[in-house]
C-alpha cells in the first residue's frame, strides 16, 4: 500500500490551507497515494478545536477521503479532545502509532 502520513504541527493558518489541506485532499482525489493520513499533533490540535475556519477544512479533507486523527494527550491538555472528535477525527494516543509508522519505514511527512 502506497501510504502518506502527514504529520500537522504548525499553526500557520496559510500553511494549513496552502499546503495540509490542499495537498491532502488532491492527493487522495488525483490517487497520488493510496492512503493520506494527517495527524494532529501539539498546538494545531488547539487551533483545530478553536477556529471555526480549520475545522471547516478538517471536515472538508475527511469529506475528501483524507484519514485524519490527533493527539489525545495534546488535545486533552488544550481542552478540545470533545470538539475534535465531533469533527470526525480518530483522537488517540499517538506516540506508539507515530513510532509504529516510522519503524515500519512508512512516509511521514512533518509540517
Amino acid at each position: 500500500m502506497d501510504k502518506i502520513n502527514i504529520l500537522w504541527t504548525t499553526t500557520n493558518r496559510d500553511t494549513i490551507s496552502k499546503m495540509i489541506s490542499m495537498y491532502s485532499v488532491n492527493a487522495v482525489k488525483n490517487g497520488w497515494w493510496d492512503e493520506v493520513n494527517v495527524i494532529i499533533w501539539g498546538a494545531s490540535a488547539q487551533l483545530l478545536g478553536e477556529n471555526a475556519a480549520v475545522q471547516a477544512e478538517v471536515k472538508e479533507m475527511i469529506a475528501g477521503g483524507v484519514h485524519v486523527e490527533a493527539c489525545q494527550a495534546c488535545a486533552d491538555q488544550f481542552g478540545v479532545s470533545d470538539k475534535i472528535k465531533s469533527l470526525g477525527v480518530d483522537v488517540r494516543y499517538m506516540g506508539e502509532p507515530l513510532t509504529a509508522y516510522l519503524k515500519n519505514n512508512e512516509k511521514v511527512l512533518t509540517i
